[in-house]
This record gives structure tokens, sequence and C-alpha cells, in this order.
């Protein structure tokens, strides 16, 4: 999940020359970590490193894989202390780089031991009953040995009667004591942990398949941890369909980890056997269940193929120190935005009407006329991914600005690829023949094997010879205020507008006023963005601000809704009373469309591939 990244001659080469590597060859760092405080937001760590006397530089990872960006969390480490022989050593901060660390053992000694805190961010991955681990959080490594040669020895220590779920090998358990098998630093981290005192593993291998799969799910109840029969079904065959789609995977075994909670960040992150993926917590045992969970564990499960196994040379560092390039995630994220749904709708955890109404929102929330196409290209949302992703500082103005475009743009340029690798083969190939080839070979477990834009195109041409070089530059490049929606035409669909409302549970751009009026509203009038150009806008309303009032009544988003269509037969605008700064202001939108939400519609003058490439793989 990340854009292009800056090359830059780092703070940590220098250290490297004035501080050689002091490390003990061919030695495991013992690194264990204490969750047992992990309720009251504080884990306590200690780390034994091999090493020579002399000068040691000691980094704490800084940038973090599937983040795309320099964001280790280094402000949480608390309490850092380095001995020696039972001597404490003093340490210093590098003054280029603050997630580097200097000291100086003593001669004689032959391990350096670091004892320190990390504390949890509140809501972020730690709850009374559970607690989410990525050890990158956790860990310091010493310079100058690239990090898939350095090995860990990790051990956990959870509170009584907690159970773990992880893809790491277990070297023994005693009690609540957990020790794993030796393994390389950036295994390690591509490894999470979760674990809780509301722990379930339910097995979604499918019949025939040899490598296993399960779903690992830790909740802040039990009663969240009543996955349905469907669902679980549905499950087992996205991973049928997996297969049906890659010929291959690149794993020993893999585990899907899904956390339940309302007190933790909602999100995913990818990782080669697991993911670490996060729902509210009745979200296994609501009616949108299927949906929420399609919608994120397809995505983070495509990544093992892509972005894990396949992964941008540019991606691909030595150590979590030096800085990474972000030029193509528009592959990296956007072709797994795309495989995902697509997935998530063969396998029947979409239907196919939500895969439609789902990329229908995407390319409304794209155009036509989003203004920060006409300065910003697709590339650079990638490219400047670094900087600060979706948010960087900034408030809202991202239909001005643009964020993480190179998911959702980089999902419609796939879907046109498809759709043209199928009319240049007269439909003898598809984009799984391209998956087929381009994530294919053995299955070694864990690996990496990298590409260049060059040898991207390279594969698409084997399987369809094209352009592909100057179509991808084309939709790259482009200043075009309108989305590239040319895959969804090629589909045999089209994006149109009506008053009837979008049916997806939780999905954004569910919202009429976003495509009406041009503002994205919540339920408690914030308004967390206003498109430029748009009625509202043109009325003075901006991103940060907060509705309070609708047409002389105390707003609500109902309240909208039916102002909207009220002033479709009216001549009066829509008043709206808004707070700024402390003051009190009223704006007049000269509005009179109605409601207006994006759907797909058949376009009866082309065959549908859209739909027949939802369809069911698996076993065919």
């Amino acid at each position: 999940m990340t854009p292009l990244r800056r090359l830059a001659f780092p703070a940590f080469v220098l250290c490297l020359v004035l501080a050689p590597v002091a490390l003990a060859q061919n030695s495991a760092i013992s690194l264990t970590v204490d969750t047992t405080h992990s309720p009251e937001k504080i884990l306590h760590v200690r780390e034994v490193i091999p090493v020579h006397a002399g000068p040691v530089t000691i980094y704490y990872p800084k940038w973090i894989p599937g983040e795309h960006a320099p964001d280790g969390p280094i402000t949480a480490l608390s309490g850092l202390h380095f001995t020696a022989d039972g001597k404490e050593i003093p340490w210093q901060r590098d003054l280029l780089d603050v997630y580097t660390f200097h000291v100086d053992v003593p001669a004689g000694a032959t391990h350096l031991d670091a004892a320190y805190d990390f504390i949890e961010s509140e809501g972020f991955s730690a709850t009374d009953k559970l607690l989410v681990l990525e050890w990158n959080e956790v860990a310091l490594y010493p310079a100058g040995t690239p990090s898939a040669e350095l090995t860990y020895d990790a051990t956990l220590i959870m509170p009584e009667g907690w159970k773990f779920g992880t893809s790491l090998p277990v070297e023994s358990e005693s009690g609540n004591r957990v020790s794993f098998k030796p393994i390389a630093f950036d295994l390690l981290v591509d490894s999470p942990v979760m674990e809780g005192e509301y722990y379930k593993v339910v097995d979604i291998t499918p019949p025939g398949e040899p490598i296993h799969h399960e779903l690992d799910l830790v909740a802040d109840s039990e009663a969240a941890l009543d996955i349905s029969p469907a669902v679980q079904k549905d499950m087992t065959n996205l991973v049928a369909e997996s297969g049906a789609l890659f010929g291959t995977r690149h794993y020993r075994d893999y585990h899907f980890l899904l956390t339940l909670s309302d007190h933790v960040a909602h999100f995913g992150l990818e990782h080669h056997e697991s993911n670490d993926s996060r729902l509210p917590e009745r979200a296994l045992i609501s009616p949108g269940a299927a949906f929420m969970v399609g919608g994120l564990l397809s995505h983070e499960f495509m990544h093992s193929w892509n972005g894990k196994f396949r992964r941008p040379a540019d991606l691909t560092t030595p150590d979590f120190e030096k800085p990474m390039e972000t030029d193509l995630l528009w592959v990296y994220e956007g072709l797994t935005d795309y495989l995902g749904p697509m997935l998530a709708a063969r396998s029947g955890l979409w239907t196919p009407e939500q895969y439609r109404e789902s990329i229908a929102g995407i390319a409304a929330s794209l155009g036509p006329g989003r203004p920060g196409r006409t300065w910003r290209p697709l590339q650079d949302t990638a490219t400047g991914e670094p900087a600060g992703g979706p948010g960087g500082g900034v408030r809202g103005w991202l239909d001005w600005r643009r964020g993480v475009d190179y998911y959702d743009e980089g999902d419609l340029v796939w879907m046109e690829v498809a759709t043209i690798i199928h009319r240049v083969t007269n439909g003898q190939k598809s984009i799984d023949d391209f998956c087929h080839l381009f994530h294919g070979g053995p299955n070694n477990g864990p690996e990496v094997k990298t590409y260049t834009f060059d040898q991207l195109v390279s594969a698409l041409n084997q399987v369809a010879p094209y352009d592909w070089a100057g179509f991808l530059r084309e939709r790259l490049d482009s200043k075009s205020p309108d989305a590239p929606t040319g895959g969804i035409e090629n589909g045999g669909w089209k994006v149109t507008y009506s008053d009837e409302p979008i049916h997806l549970p939780g999905r954004r751009g569910n919202a009429g006023d976003a495509y009406s009026i041009g503002l994205q509203i919540s339920e408690d009038g914030m308004v967390g963005d206003s498109m430029v150009g748009s009625p509202a806008y043109n009325a003075g309303i901006t991103s940060g601000m907060k509705v309070i009032g609708v047409n002389g009544r105390v707003y609500t988003h109902d309240e909208l809704e039916d102002a909207i269509a009220a002033a479709k037969d009216s001549s009066k605008p829509i008043t709206l009373t808004y707070v700024t700064d402390d003051y009190i202001r009223t704006a007049s939108i000269d509005y009179h469309g109605g409601a207006r939400y994006p759907h797909l519609t058949r376009d009866d003058s082309k065959p549908d591939y859209l739909d027949e490439l939802i369809k069911a793989h698996a076993g065919q």
C-alpha cells in the first residue's frame, strides 16, 4: 500500500562508515516480548544481540513493507537501556536519523543486551481482551547485515489463558510462553501474531488442496467469533479460486488473521503467509458479513502473490532503513485492488450486483470532473506516497489534492487491461493467463521475485501482443478530469446516475450528496470533503466545516437527503447552516438536480464480459 519512493542518500550509509559492523557472525538474536501488560497498552521487550567489541549501530525499523513509508512507530519506543556484562552502556541517537542509535561495546563483551518498552497507541492494536503484534514495532536490529541474513529467536509471553495465531512455526510452548523456531528477520517482520482471550480457528482448506489454510479469529467477545457456515464456505471458495487464478502458491500454509474489535484501527496489512486484517466487533455476525470479509480479506490474500512474491524492484530493499521507491504502486496495490473484488465475486462473498455497485462507486469517486486529476496524474499519486499517503497531515480536500488513487484508479486501469487481453486475443486469453505467467512458478515457500516496468510490459506482451507500454503510460500520465472507464465500457457496461441509492454495507461513496451538491459529510455534520467547483464549494462550504442546519431545521443526514430531493422540483436553493472557526454562517446552494447515485447499466450493443470475468473458475 504505497506510492513511488524517492531514492535518497540515507543517513545510515554514513553511520556504517563511522561504525563498522560488530555483529558476531552466524549467531541468532534473541527477542523476548512480554505482552502480559498489553491491556494497559504497554509491552516489555528484551533483546540480546551477539556482538564484537567496538562501535555498533542499531536500527529501529523505519520503512515498513506494505505501508510504503518511513512510518515505523519510533515515538512509541520508551525506556531504552543497553548493557553488556551487566554494565550500562551509554547510547546516542543519530543526529540525522532518529531511527538510528550508536553504542560503543566494551572490550571482552560478546552480547549487547537491550531492554525497552513499546507503548501501544490508544485504539490501535491492543484492547483489554486482545493484541495484534507486528514484530517491526518491538524489534531492534544491527546495521550492516541484510535483514534476510539476520536470524532471530523470538519468544512471546502472553496473559494467562490467552491463545494465539500466527504463520510462524512454533518451537515450543509452556504455559503462557511460546517460542518460535529461528527465522530470518525479514520473515519475522512478515509474520505478525494475534493473541487474545476469545480466539477461534476455522479450517478453510478446500477439499483436495494440499496446503493448509485457516481463518484465525480474535475478538473482544466470544459471541463475535460465531462465523456463519455460509461465510465459512465462501472463504473456502476464495482459497480455491485463488488456486485457479494463479495456478500456484508461494507459502507453506496461510493464516487469515482477523481481529474483531471496535477499539482498534480498522485496516488490512498484507504478509506473505498471513494477513493482519481488522473489522468491527460484530462484523462476522452482521447481515453484511460476507461483503465486509470479502472486501478486506480477499484484497490482502491477493497480496501474497502480488506484492509479496512478485514485488517491484524499487520496493525491495535489503533492510528496513533504506528508502523505498513507490512508482509501481499502481501494480502492487492497483492490480491487487482489481483482483481482490474479482475473487470475492467468484467465491460468492460478493454478489455480482455488489461487485458492479462497487465498481460504479469507484468510477464516480474518480470523475467525471474530479479537479485534482487536472494537475496530478495517477503516476504521481504513487510516486508521492512516502510524503504521507491519504492524509499527509492535511485535512480533507482529497478531490483537489488527490490521495491514494493508485488503488482505485489502478483497479480501473487493470480492468481495462483485462478487457484488452480478451479483445486482442479474440477471447482466447484472459487476465487469468497473465496471472498464471506473471505470478506462477514453483512453490518454494515465501520468496521474492522482483520486476521492473519493462518486465511487466514484457509479460503482458507474452500473453497478448499489444502496445502495453504506450497504453500504460497514457493512463499513468493523463491529466483528464474523467476517470478511465474503458474497462467498464469494453466489458459491456456504462456508468449512469439515478436517485436509487447504492446498496452496499459500509462502502464508500454511498451518500448521494457526494455526487449531487459535492459534499462528503458524516452523520454528525462534519464535512470530510467538498469537491472544488461543486455547488457546495461554490456556496462557500469546504473541508473541516460542520453543518448544523438544513433549511432551517437541525441537521441530520436524512434532512439533507430530503432537501436535495425536494430541491429538484423547486426553484429555491438548499440552505445549510454551518460552523467554521466558531462562527456560524449560512450558505445557499443553488442545486436542483436531485439525488444522484452511481450505478452500472448494461450496454446491450456489447457482450457482457464484466460478468463473465467474475464467474466461478475453480473446478473448471
